[in-house]
C-alpha cells in the first residue's frame, strides 16, 4: 500500500517542476501560479488536471521546457524580398513563445534590413539624378 502514495508524491513533484519550468505562453486556461496553488492544495487532484488540461502540447514544434527555441533567419539573408520573413515557414512561433531580449533583437535586425534598404534606394535615386544631368 506504499506504492500509490509514493506514485502520488512523485507525479505531484513532476507536475510542480513542469509548471515552474514551462513557459507562461504554454500554459492553458489559468496563470502559471494559479496552477501551482491547484496543484499544492489538491496534489492527486491538481497533478491531474494540469497535464490534462493546463499544459499545452505541441509536439515536436513547441518542445518543453527544456527543448531550444527554433531558430530565425537574419533579415539580410531576404535582401531581394519587399517583405522581412519572421522564421519557419511551416511553423510561425507567437511573439509570446520568445523572450522580450528575442523580440528586442529581432526587431533590431528588421530596423536594419528597412534602414539599408532605404540606404540602398536612396543611393539609386542619387545614381539616376546624377545620370540624367550628365545626359543633360
Amino acid at each position: 500500500m506504499v506504492i500509490l502514495p509514493l506514485l502520488s508524491l512523485v507525479l505531484f513533484v513532476i507536475a510542480l517542476i513542469d509548471i515552474i519550468l514551462r513557459d507562461s505562453s504554454q500554459v492553458k486556461h489559468l496563470p502559471k501560479l494559479a496552477w501551482v496553488f491547484i496543484v499544492i492544495l489538491l496534489p492527486l487532484i491538481g497533478s491531474v488536471l494540469w497535464f490534462a488540461l493546463g499544459r499545452e502540447y505541441s509536439g515536436a514544434a513547441g518542445g518543453g521546457p527544456f527543448s531550444a527555441r527554433p531558430s530565425r533567419q537574419a533579415p539580410e539573408a531576404f535582401a531581394g524580398s519587399s517583405r522581412v520573413p519572421l522564421g519557419d515557414p511551416v511553423r510561425e512561433p507567437s511573439r509570446g513563445e520568445l523572450s522580450t531580449e528575442a523580440q528586442l533583437a529581432e526587431l533590431e535586425r528588421e530596423i536594419e534590413f528597412y534602414e539599408r534598404k532605404a540606404r540602398v534606394e536612396r543611393l539609386q535615386a542619387e545614381l539616376e539624378q546624377k545620370k540624367r544631368k550628365e545626359l543633360e
